[in-house]
């Protein structure tokens, strides 16, 4: 177990970058637990980058715990994203396409533009982020019928636009470590 002044049941996650020097993933996070970015380092498949004061022992060695680790060998993001609902969430930023509130949006679900009632499928072309009443309100109407048109035309996005969307929503846990990895490329203030 580390020691370093932190709390016996404290987790020490290691931020994951590409051997680019980007998160693996925004949202979700990529992060490792202690013990698995210890075992990537000792495996050499990680460089590290950032170290928290906390240490873990064994009976010849003392090693500070990793707190951001880069990966060795670049591994390419997916071309296409999975079409699964949080993913329709994160294209849509979390946000309602019809009546625009924003995350986070009260009980929020997906709309099937064209109803599937009326021969729609789910598909990322015909489904699109919705709050409880507007779907409710909605209900199996075409759009032009209930004068609810989504903001946005529904598409599928590129793995690179959701980690772009994601970038927005920041983690419950953000060590400071990690903040010149995570917006180093974020335009500066003049």
């Amino acid at each position: 177990m580390p020691d370093g002044g932190q709390s016996f049941g404290a987790h020490f996650p290691a931020l994951v970058l590409n051997a680019d020097f980007r998160p693996l993933s925004y949202f979700p996070l990529s992060v490792w637990s202690w013990q698995d970015a210890v075992k990537a380092v000792f495996l050499d498949r990680v460089s590290v980058l950032s170290e928290y004061d906390a240490a873990v022992h064994s009976p010849t060695l003392t090693l500070r715990l990793p707190s951001v680790i880069a990966l060795k060998e670049y591994i390419p993001a997916a071309r296409r994203p999975a079409f699964t609902r949080f993913n329709v969430f994160l294209r849509d930023s979390f946000d309602c396409q019809y009546c625009g509130r924003g995350f986070p949006a009260p009980e929020l679900t997906f709309d099937h533009v064209i109803p599937r009632s009326r021969g729609g499928r789910t598909t990322w072309e015909n489904v699109v982020t919705a709050c409880g009443p507007c779907n409710l309100r909605k209900g199996s109407k075409l759009p032009r019928e209930c004068q609810m048109m989504p903001r946005q035309t529904p598409r599928q996005p590129t793995s690179w636009e959701l980690q772009e969307n994601g970038r927005s929503f920041p983690p419950n846990y953000l060590h400071e470590s990690w903040r010149d990895y995570l917006y180093w490329d974020i335009e500066l203030e003049s």
